[in-house]
């Protein structure tokens, strides 16, 4: 074998490419006849592969055996197979097996065995590894002798463990080595590590071992190291003795966060209220020296509208988590929801308008603007769109309802946006002209909340203060062009006026619709006129559906009920004004029941104290002599309703009006008629929509606001496994958390953080540093 220069040196250590990475020099490896094989610097980018041998000295003594490890160690992203064949065995000494194929970072080993009658030599053994047009080949000396050897100095070397996980960004983990040296062997052992890929580090880079003293090699990925499964090298050697080691390092990178997006009211179509990716807030650092107040979000109107949530939006070139809010005086703010800076806003007035008044009613009031909360599609358009409902009014003295497309990252506003909502509908009751029942936008505010659901924007309507004309809209608009395509009517015919009369309109306290996988759509509507003659199918024969609730069906993109339910006194309570429009739906998870039947079931309650269940496929129409619904819970809300429900892991939330706030558990498909644990506070009008935060099943907080005489609002924390377990009041902190209360609100919790709407923005709460 002929060596080409300074390369003798770092042939004996590392072999082929290696040299060149120690000596940054051509490497030369010998064919095995004598020639030269060289590769240049330049294929150093190029997948391939380095031969490494655990010994590439050994001694074997007749008629015993010696058993080396091979490793193909992979560069570059190098990931084929490697076969390896043996030349150059003498006589009377054999390998097991004769070749083999090594998977690139996995150590195989090959055992020479030497017969009897061996004769003694010292022979050099050609170890050639191919891998397609990679060809590379390293010399093992086996020192063959007769009778016992002559104990030579030596080392073996160990390492424990011989893997590790690795998390990128995370913390680093350890592997240890040790040399342990025969009698005859002294001094210390040189270790190079060799292998690691981009990203991956060892602390120390190399290391001296000196026998039977283990030292410890701390590894770590960073956040940009790939993910995957790498086998790196340990090269010890002193002198002519050489021994390699290897272990397996796995790298992993942690699942991202999943995305805290709260888009539309109550989190999501079913309107659950429950936010179960939460895992900043939990019991234990919810408590009154850990959590409180940390800014208020300041706007200027009220925001009636709940606030809206997005995480990691880019805005200005920057990343940031983003509170949305609008205000009764038609702005939309877009704040950091981490730092409470303002990133944008914009009023949807246009030229020469104002607000609207108030009607002389006090249910909004000093101005009507945006009252329902609006909708999110982050996915709409090139950034994403925030839809919404604004009233306005003109220096002629006219009213506009209009729905705004606004980008979410500047709030501009999008093709085809504002779109100026007008309506009509063929009626013969008693605000019709000539057939016709016609939207006027003076005599309607936008309370409920938008559902985005199949690319349609529905809306609904209701009455200021009960002030006539008005009638029950609901209406549907396509999120691509804003345009209207549906409109329902739900008291088109009656010949009268008053609650029981044609009166009708949808609001539930500001909760939104909730829709189901199918595309139909479940509400409560108020007073109003109801047929109580039926047709053959069980409808109304005048399609008047005041007091009910309803199923509506969007198939082919027309609205139409499909079923509904109404209580058997429904003609009564709408002329005493004890409907159920006050309240909102939930849909319920998938039920099952005892005997295994499935259910589809949604829940609903308004002002006269009934909570009811109904089954979404059969859900009960109408029967003066009695109620044929899934389940009736009498008297249960016993002070009627004007919020919605929240549910957590089989358990409903009800904050009804003048009263505790009560958890119903669901078992087998039936809500379970005594309450399972109940608030010690009393939640004055209109009670409270309760959320419910958690980090899946776990760590579960149901969040409340409390509008109390004298105080203002207050914002409670209670244990969703035990409504008597208050975690958090924030009247009982000196007066650090007070703010000012609003009706109808609901608590939004998202990353941390508790967003409330008030009387002048938007309140924050969170862990206090």
């Amino acid at each position: 074998m002929r060596i080409v220069g300074d390369l003798r040196r770092c042939l004996l250590s590392i072999a082929f490419l290696a040299a060149l990475m120690a000596c940054g020099a051509t490497s030369q490896a010998w064919d095995g006849q004598g020639a030269m094989q060289t590769a240049s610097a330049e294929s150093v980018s190029q997948p391939d592969f380095i031969l490494f041998l655990s010994s590439t000295t050994a001694n074997i003594v007749a008629g015993s055996s010696q058993s080396i490890t091979f490793t193909a160690l992979p560069l570059n992203g190098f990931s084929g197979s490697v076969a390896l064949s043996l030349s150059g065995l003498p006589a009377g000494l054999t390998a097991s097996p004769a070749a083999l194929t090594l998977i690139a970072g996995t150590p195989q080993a090959i055992s020479f065995n030497a017969g009897a009658g061996i004769t003694p030599e010292t022979a050099r053994i050609a170890v050639k590894g191919s891998s397609g047009t990679l060809v590379h080949t390293v010399l093992l000396t086996l020192v063959l002798s007769a009778g016992a050897a002559t104990s030579q100095p030596d080392f073996a070397l160990g390492i424990s463990p011989a893997t590790a996980a690795l998390a990128a960004g995370g913390t680093s983990q350890s592997i240890n080595l040790s040399a342990t040296g025969n009698s005859q062997f002294s001094g210390t052992v040189h270790v190079a590590i060799y292998g690691l890929p981009a990203g991956v580090t060892a602390s120390p880079a190399s290391l001296t071992l000196a026998s039977g003293k283990p030292q410890a090699i701390q590894f770590a990925a960073s956040a940009s190291a790939a993910a995957g499964k790498v086998t790196v090298l340990f090269y010890a050697s002193q002198g002519s003795l050489n021994h390699a080691v290897t272990a397996a390092l796995t790298i992993s990178h942690p699942p991202p966060p999943a995305t805290v997006d709260v888009t539309t009211y109550h989190y999501d179509r079913a309107r659950d209220g429950w936010n179960a990716l939460e895992t900043t807030l939990t019991p234990s650092n919810v408590t009154p020296s850990t959590f409180g107040k940390l800014r208020v979000l300041v706007m200027d109107g009220k925001a009636d509208a709940a606030p809206l949530y997005l995480s990691a939006v880019t805005v200005n070139g920057q990343s940031h988590n983003v509170v949305y809010a609008a205000s009764e005086h038609d702005s939309v703010y877009a704040f950091d929801a981490d730092t409470g800076a303002q990133l944008w806003k914009v009023s949807v007035l246009a030229s020469g308008e104002t607000p609207s008044d108030s009607h002389s009613c006090g249910t909004i009031s000093p101005e009507i603007g945006i009252t329902a909360t609006p909708v999110i599609d982050r996915h709409y358009g090139a950034n994403g769109a925030i839809f919404l409902v604004a009233m306005t009014k003109d220096a002629s003295g006219n009213y506009h309802q209009r729905l705004h497309a606004l980008d979410v990252t500047t709030g501009a506003e999008l093709s085809g946006s504002p779109s100026e909502i007008q309506a009509t509908y063929p009626g013969t009751g008693v605000f019709s002209v000539n057939g016709v029942q016609t939207f006027a936008p003076g005599q309607y505010d936008e309370r409920v909340s938008l559902l985005l659901m199949n690319g349609i924007i529905y809306l609904g309507w209701a009455s200021h203060c009960d002030i006539e004309p008005y009638t029950g809209w609901l209406m549907a608009y396509s999120e691509l062009t804003l345009k209207q395509i549906s409109v329902l009517n739900l008291t088109p015919n009656s010949g009268v006026s008053g609650f029981g009369g044609g009166e009708g309109s949808i609001w539930m306290s500001g909760a939104g619709f909730t829709g189901d996988a199918d595309g139909n759509l479940y509400f409560l509507d108020a007073n109003g006129s109801f047929d109580a003659t039926l047709d053959a199918n069980g409808f109304p024969i005048h399609q008047d559906y005041g007091n009910a609730f309803l199923k509506v069906s969007t198939v082919k993109g027309k609205l139409a009920v499909s079923d509904y339910f109404n209580p058997s006194n429904t003609v009564t309570e709408s002329n005493e004004d004890k409907d159920l429009g006050s309240g909102g739906v939930l849909m319920l998870p998938a039920m099952t029941d005892a005997s295994g039947k499935s259910y589809k079931l949604a829940v609903g309650a308004g002002k006269d104290a009934n909570m009811y269940i109904v089954d979404t496929s059969n859900m009960g129409k109408f029967d003066a002599s009695g109620n044929h619904i899934y389940q009736q819970l009498t008297g249960a809300l016993p002070t009627g309703v004007y919020a919605s429900p929240a549910y957590f892991n089989g358990t409903i939330y009800y904050g009804s009006n003048g009263d505790v706030m009560k958890a119903f558990e669901v078992v087998s498909a039936k809500v379970q008629v005594a309450a399972s644990s109940q608030t010690a506070e009393t939640f004055a009008y209109p009670g409270t929509s309760p959320s419910v935060s958690s980090n899946g099943t776990q760590n579960g907080i149901v969040w409340a606001v409390e509008n109390r005489v004298h105080v203002g609002g207050v914002l409670h924390a209670y244990a969703a496994t035990d409504l008597s377990e208050e975690l958090y009041d924030s009247s009982q902190t000196g007066g650090r958390d007070n703010f000012t209360d609003n009706k109808f609100v609901t608590p939004v919790v998202a990353n941390g953080k508790v967003f409330i709407g008030i009387q002048n923005g938007v309140v924050v709460f969170g862990l206090l540093q």
